[in-house]
């Protein structure tokens, strides 16, 4: 089965599910889109992974788990998203160590964090992109996202937060939200901070 490249198009917060995302990945030779719910913790990760000016001052559990397979001179060479069953997404490590490769089993919030460390291609069979593959335009960027064919089943939701700070963001001006981002940051609270990076950027 041949491979369809993807590229991470962006996170979205649930305004339908508490506690989730919506990872919307692109094909990068088409316009579908592949929409993963994911919790928090992942979406934390993945957004700080993209935007390189917030700096949390311990490392993450990717960042450690990077830091770790540099010293071992391991690498992670690409990230496969082979299988999908019931809503779940499977994802596969591709690694190398002294030439040699291991296959990793992995949850696919978990592998596209590391892939974003490791600089490594995402990619998915073209028969997932025909199962849950959508179109989706500029007007209705949010609409189907959180269908249930679409959603990663997420571990340990009990201890995702529930509370969306969208109105409290919004009536904020710009400098105040980067005083907030930098406090959110240094509290190391990075569900609040990706929240704040949101609105700053909509803004943008």
């Amino acid at each position: 089965m041949s491979l369809a490249r993807l590229s991470i198009k962006g996170i979205s917060y649930s305004q339908t599910q508490n506690g989730a995302y919506a990872l919307l990945l692109s094909d990068m030779d088409s316009d579908r889109q592949l929409p993963i719910v994911i919790g928090a913790f992942e979406a934390q990760s993945i957004a700080i992974a993209l935007e390189k000016e917030i700096k949390p001052p311990r490392p993450l559990t990717h960042d450690l788990f990077k830091t770790f397979s540099d010293r071992f001179q391991i690498s992670i060479k690409q990230v496969i998203i082979h299988k999908l069953v019931d809503g779940i997404f499977y994802s596969s490590l591709i690694c190398e160590r002294d030439g040699l490769e291991e296959t990793i089993d992995a949850r696919t919030s978990d592998a596209i964090a590391l892939a974003l460390r490791f600089d490594a291609p995402i990619f998915t069979y073209k028969n997932i992109l025909d199962k849950a593959g959508i179109f989706l335009s500029d007007k209705n960027q949010d609409a189907d996202i959180y269908s249930s064919e679409n959603l990663e089943k997420t571990e340990d939701k009990k201890d995702e937060r529930k509370t969306s700070f969208k109105s409290e963001f919004s009536q904020m001006t710009t400098k105040k939200l980067n005083d907030l981002l930098d406090k959110a940051v240094n509290d190391e609270d990075y569900e609040r901070a990706a929240k704040i990076r949101d609105e700053i950027s909509k803004r943008s």
